[in-house]
């Protein structure tokens, strides 16, 4: 008898520690809310200055959240989760920057196929007015703000033309906008092989996918390049049913493993594919992340396509959206994700099988192509007045600037004043800190004087050295004035390193 309840003991000891256990966590969250609450309602009666309830509680709640993780978010009104999701806003389809010289917004790039390139706006485009309300000297987070709207709705934007002086008014009706193309660009490539580049994964974007794909096998592909580098993810769905193109019915793309039955879920293939034997790359590279590694990681777990490029962002967590009162939403973690294979790559990645880095920019390519902090508008001015000179171009994949041309940006880049700092300069400063602190600096003063004269940087013997680089980025901006980034994907592969290499890798699988 005093076994049996010796054995008894045993068996509900794990479940009064899990009750006991489980009453002390619900005791401790009511007890830090109740803190939350009061403290909120002392500092509203008490402090200095009327407290804002939206922009006191938002801080609280978004610092909550990120003491969990980066993905785990609070959307304060639902229109900004919906953006999220589907990629697309009420706009009219262009990318605005702040002018540094002229000190406002300025039109930097219509979209293809939307109501800024049909209104016909063009990089440089000064933005005077939306309607009655003046934009000139307004940042580009104001600007932004009142071009987009509801899809429908009518405004009037006026605006100034560089390249000949004159105000113009052009009436536009926004409509949904998708932020970047879902396919960018796709085309034949050398040896009958075809090229997808997919930016995100969107609702709708597998389909987008596949009829690119059937297209592509209609010109001849025998080949496939999927590009899925600097795609951020999206919908793990889109994922499951791009992976299903390529591989047989009923097989595991990825599993959800979470706290709650209610999250956890296995993925399977569930439609037959497209083709499961021609041979398939998948390029990738730090930015690739979430959806993109499920489906690079699938592919190349089933032993269906060869990945190159570098080492993947690492998001093996999956999150998911939840209402909140007040038209309010939260986007929660709620799972982790596994491969075929088992394996889970938070904070890992995917390995590819075969690593290619690509070219580091140079300094001074990243400060001229208007990303520096310090950078003028010379480049960007320099490629409107072109614009304004030349109603047309080659095509991509033939354009080039001339060696006058690139002479004519040298010299304006000189007699601009441009300047930039170089990161050895930079660490040097701070290493003469460190050797004044600790009380070397004397001693060594004529070497320090002697590198840091050598560390000066001379801006006309930069370009010379990296004129490949820089003239490269020249025609990528001009081509995006013409051909919108289709043409601008298009160009930049002839000198792309990670693609000739997945042209290689094909070519031999296909001569065997």
């Amino acid at each position: 008898m005093r076994k049996h309840i010796a054995l008894l003991f045993l068996a509900l000891a794990p479940l009064m520690a899990s009750a006991q256990e489980t009453k002390n966590h619900n005791l401790e969250v009511a007890k830090n809310l109740d803190i939350f609450n009061q403290l909120y309602k002392n500092l509203d009666l008490m402090y200095v200055d009327t407290l804002d309830a939206n922009k006191v509680i938002g801080t609280g709640i978004k610092a909550m959240l990120r003491s969990l993780d980066p993905y785990t978010e609070y959307y304060s009104e639902q229109k900004d989760l919906k953006t999220f999701i589907s990629g697309k806003y009420g706009g009219i389809g262009a990318l605005i920057r702040y002018h540094l010289v002229q000190k406002t917004a300025v039109i930097d790039e219509p979209y293809a196929g939307t109501p800024a390139q049909e209104a016909g706006l063009k990089k440089g485009d000064v933005i005077l007015s939306i309607d009655d309300s003046v934009m000139t000297g307004k940042d580009t987070k104001y600007v932004s703000e009142r071009l987009r709207g509801d899809a429908g709705t009518t405004f009037l934007l006026k605006i100034r033309r560089p390249s000949t002086g004159k105000e113009m008014k052009m009436k536009i009706t926004r409509r949904q906008i998708q932020y970047t193309p879902t396919i960018p660009y796709y085309g034949m490539r050398e040896g009958n092989t075809g090229y997808i580049s997919l930016s995100q994964f969107t609702e709708g974007c597998a389909q987008e996918v596949r009829r690119a794909f059937v297209d592509l096998r209609n010109q001849g592909m025998t080949s496939l390049v999927l590009d899925l580098r600097g795609n951020g993810g999206g919908s793990e769905m889109e994922a499951v049913n791009l992976v299903n193109m390529f591989v047989a019915r009923g097989l595991t793309v990825v599993s959800n493993k979470g706290k709650i039955r209610q999250v956890s879920h296995e993925y399977k293939t569930m439609m037959e594919p497209l083709d499961t034997v021609m041979p398939l790359v998948v390029l990738v590279n730090g930015e690739s992340a979430s959806a993109s590694e499920i489906t690079s990681g699938a592919l190349q777990d089933l032993k269906r396509a060869i990945i190159i490029g570098t080492r993947t962002y690492g998001k093996g967590l999956v999150q998911v959206p939840i209402d909140l009162p007040y038209n309010t939403n939260v986007k929660i973690t709620t799972s982790r994700y596994y491969l075929p294979s088992g394996r889970c790559i938070q904070g890992t990645g995917i390995e590819p099988d075969v690593v290619v880095k690509q070219d580091t920019l140079p300094n001074i390519a990243y400060y001229l192509s208007g990303s520096g902090v310090d950078s003028t508008e010379v480049t960007f001015d320099y490629v409107v007045d072109y614009i304004g000179k030349h109603p047309t171009i080659a095509k991509p994949s033939e354009f080039h600037i001339t060696d006058a041309d690139f002479a004519e940006f040298k010299e304006r880049v000189l007699k601009s004043g441009f300047t930039y700092d170089p990161v050895s300069k930079k660490q040097l400063d701070e290493l003469v800190k460190t050797a004044k602190f600790e009380g070397y600096y004397d001693n060594a003063r004529q070497t320090f004087e002697q590198l840091e004269a050598q560390l000066k940087h001379d801006v006309s013997h930069e370009i010379d050295r990296h004129t490949t680089v820089l003239r490269q980025m020249l025609e990528s901006e001009i081509i995006a004035a013409y051909y919108y980034q289709s043409g601008v994907l298009e160009a930049g592969l002839r000198y792309d390193k990670q693609l000739q290499e997945a042209l290689r890798v094909l070519s031999e699988k296909t001569q065997k």
